[in-house]
């Protein structure tokens, strides 16, 4: 291949010569305006005013002629590039005049992104559930249940008052989390979360395994008629059933069966970050409100603020 040619078949040493071309001629098309602009103020007498005005005009005008046709010049020694497409047969879609097929790239583009997202989530799905040990071989089908010992899960037989440490422990990192513990149905733990004035949420929780959580609003009840904790209704405000949904997502995102403590830990810290739900504004939009709602989404990593739409 030549120097300044490349293989597609544009000659680029001619085509920097063509942008300067463009340069010569734009600065060639001022001058004439320009000149236009002063006409003849600056001469005395007015034959020679008028002489010199006429002249100076046409040499403006031959340099326009002078460099329109040196573009032109170099415009035929550019080339054309290769018929092969670098984006092959999909690209020649973005070229389709037909104004009802236009569109078709940019959907290719976008089914080509949503394709690689599935791809991602389905590998971390696959992650989670190598985790739990779900697999079960062709040798262990054939046990008889009898002599197959039942596996008994770690994080629902801890103590109680080793749960009661974790809760203290996690009470006494954040000073604006209050957190009060009950026990209304046996082993079982129920917390009710108090972040700031801004809400409250009540957890369900087995051992040190969170079950299930409710989101809302610091002023709205918790409780039902007869003093328990209502673990079933929701919230009157959209804002906090946003929440709600966000948290459950949250709860399957934190999953450490061998480290409970530190999935109760980190479910609390991210929990902490909505302590700024109506203060802080979105990280994409900059904006505090969208559709009428404040940035309900709370990355699980930066705990940086995001409209659910924003998020994506």
């Amino acid at each position: 291949m030549a120097d300044g040619v490349l293989s597609a078949g544009v000659n680029l040493e001619a085509f920097a010569q063509a942008i300067s071309a463009i340069q010569a001629l734009r600065s060639s098309v001022t001058r004439v305006f320009d000149c236009l602009k002063d006409g003849r103020r600056n001469k005395e007498a007015l034959e020679g005013r008028e002489k010199s005005f006429v002249s100076s005009f046409q040499e403006s005008l031959h340099s326009v002629s002078r460099d329109l046709g040196e573009l032109e010049r170099l415009s035929n020694l550019v080339g054309k590039p290769s018929e092969n497409h670098p984006l092959h047969n999909s690209g020649l879609l973005s070229l389709d005049p037909v104004q009802d097929k236009t569109p078709l790239y940019s959907q290719l583009l976008q089914a080509y992104k949503w394709s690689n997202k599935l791809q991602y989530h389905a590998g971390l799905a696959s992650g989670l559930l190598n985790q739990q040990s779900l697999k079960r071989s062709a040798n262990q089908m054939g046990v008889s249940a009898k002599r197959r010992p039942k596996a008994q899960p770690t994080t629902l037989v801890l103590p109680p008052q080793y749960v009661d440490d974790v809760i203290n422990r996690i009470d006494r990192m954040f000073p604006e989390m209050s957190i009060h513990l009950s026990r209304p149905n046996g082993t079982s733990a129920m917390l009710l979360v108090t972040l700031g004035k801004v809400l409250k949420v009540i957890v369900v929780m087995r051992s040190l395994f969170i079950d299930r959580t409710i989101v809302k609003g610091y002023h709205e009840n918790v409780y039902t008629d007869d003093g328990k904790l209502d673990i079933w209704s929701k919230s009157n405000y959209q804002v906090f059933q946003k929440v709600t949904d966000h948290a459950t997502t949250a709860l399957l995102h934190y999953q450490l069966p061998q480290m409970p403590d530190v999935v109760v830990r980190s479910f609390m810290t991210w929990l902490r970050s909505y302590i700024k739900l109506f203060q802080a504004p979105c990280q994409r939009c900059g904006r505090f409100l969208q559709d009428g709602l404040p940035p309900t989404w709370r990355d699980f990593r930066t705990l940086e603020a995001f409209h659910d739409t924003c998020r994506q």
